[in-house]
């Protein structure tokens, strides 16, 4: 545990019991965003309401691994397949034919953004957020860093009238569209709306043809963003004390949202893989890249990680850069999921007798990376051998029967050591392995209380890698090569 008051570490052990109890039902110029934890502003939600927040979790994992059986059972899901069987060059991004307008090309530099990155666990929730600075003259808003959406939206006040709009319960800051020079509508009469964007869940109505395209964005755990569709520009401070901008970008501006997964912040970056995702469109612009460091899910505020769009190199060592491991990042099959094609689990050395159909993506199987949610999904094939392995290096701590449904092992950690637990690695196809610390697995959900940090999923369906599976450990999302790089790092 981190320490902190006593207030805010109670609040921070209850944040985790109740995720479980929930779950019952060189020279380089560079573009640096300050990405910070949220600030309590009023006292905090009891029990039952945490419980609500953090059943999200549970609900997000769940859907995500539904929405990918449902896409990878579709006609559409198939013909992508196919086109890309045909190609001589297999799962190459078209999203980036050459980078040929990057501000890299056009500087000739290594330029990149950095992100300073924090949890969000001061709220209650286990994500990261981001600062971004949007409109003209910028407005600075609070984002959730989201690799599970495409969407990037604030709470925005543009059509609505009123003091209120905008505005919940939430108490969030909310974007002036109607203050910004740049903000433009996207008009509902056009191919963008009528066609385009309905992956973003774009509405059909249209009472004026210079009426704003208006959405309905969903989330996996049921969670809702409701506004008009526009372009902005995103202003970046680079590292050398310059700025940079980057014009019409697709924005959200949500006059109205509903649910727990998006309650910590004023709004989500996407960073999901789609035409219309900001990480597509900004990591055009640097290189074809982004990448992040995840610092424990229950740091302290001062404590800081970061999210860097195009090259890593001037912010990580060459110890780390020497320790990247990298493996096929599978992109555009299950948008906007970032897929990975994983061979088996093994712990303490031995591969557990997991069938090979429970990681095929291409059929309906699979595993993904997430950085929105924070536990670890995996479907019933996983799930059992994942389980009794861990349970048997735990036979001398007393079971502790709890009722906690999905999370289903929890025991009374006095005397607990980490060595006492096998080191669990994930073996991807191409070779590459991922080790996580045991406390990334093992997780604190009271004092003198450790859980099995996993939650079953339905088969067939595909397992998610949360973000506290990540902690402590450098993620390189290479678009332009289709690969996913990682590393063990501290992120400070």
């Amino acid at each position: 545990m981190v320490t902190c008051t006593r207030q805010s570490g109670f609040l921070i052990t209850i944040f985790v019991l109740t995720i479980i109890n929930s779950v019952k039902s060189s020279h380089t110029n560079g573009v640096k965003f300050d990405l910070v934890r949220r600030q309590r502003t009023g006292p905090t939600v009891g029990l039952e309401g945490l419980r609500r927040l953090l059943r999200s979790d549970t609900l997000r994992l769940r859907g995500i691994s539904e929405k990918v059986r449902l896409t990878q059972g579709s006609t559409i899901r198939r013909q992508i397949q196919e086109e890309e069987n045909s190609s001589s060059n297999n799962n190459v991004n078209t999203f980036f034919p050459a980078c040929t307008n990057s501000t890299s090309r056009k500087n000739g530099h290594n330029v990149s953004a950095e992100l300073e990155m924090h949890s969000a666990a001061d709220d209650g929730a286990g994500q990261y957020l981001v600062q971004f600075r949007v409109g003209s003259p910028a407005q600075k808003l609070t984002l959730i860093a989201d690799t599970g959406s495409d969407l990037t939206w604030m709470s925005c006040r543009y059509t609505c009238r009123g003091a209120r709009c905008g505005r919940d319960a939430r108490k969030r800051r909310v974007f002036r569209a109607d203050h910004s020079s740049t903000f433009r509508a996207v008009p509902c009469s056009s191919s963008a709306c009528k066609i385009d964007l309905a992956n973003l869940f774009s509405l059909s109505r249209c009472v004026s043809p210079v009426d704003p395209c208006a959405y309905d964005y969903r989330y996996a755990d049921g969670s809702a963003s409701l506004g008009v569709f526009g372009n902005e520009t995103i202003t970046f401070s680079l590292t050398n004390g310059r700025r940079t901008r980057l014009h019409n970008v697709l924005v959200g501006c949500s006059e109205s949202s509903s649910g727990p997964t998006i309650q910590a912040g004023d709004g989500v970056m996407g960073l999901g893989y789609s035409n219309y995702s900001f990480a597509l469109r900004a990591a055009n612009q640097f290189g074809g890249k982004f990448s992040y460091c995840l610092v424990d899910h229950l740091s302290p505020k001062n404590k800081s990680s970061y999210l860097i769009f195009g090259s890593h190199e001037q912010v990580n060592n060459i110890s780390l850069i020497s320790k990247m491991r990298y493996t096929e990042l599978v992109l555009g099959l299950i948008n906007p999921f970032y897929a990975v094609n994983v061979k088996g689990i093994s712990i303490g050395g031995s591969m557990l007798d997991i069938p090979a159909g429970t990681w095929n993506v291409s059929g309906v199987g699979g595993a993904i990376v997430d950085s929105g949610s924070s536990l670890t999904g995996l479907t019933q094939p996983a799930y059992g051998p994942v389980m009794a392995s861990l349970r048997r290096s735990l036979v001398n701590f007393r079971n502790l029967n709890l009722d906690i449904g999905p999370v289903e092992y929890c025991f009374n950690s006095t005397g607990f050591s980490e060595a006492l637990v096998p080191r669990l690695t994930i073996h991807f196809a191409d070779g590459a392995r991922f080790t996580p610390p045991v406390k990334s697995y093992v997780i604190d959900a009271a004092p003198g209380v450790k859980c099995l940090g996993f939650v079953p999923l339905a088969w067939p369906g595909a397992c998610v890698i949360g973000n506290i599976m990540q902690q402590n450990h450098f993620w390189e999302f290479d678009l332009a090569n289709a690969r996913l790089g990682f590393a063990t790092s501290s992120c400070t």
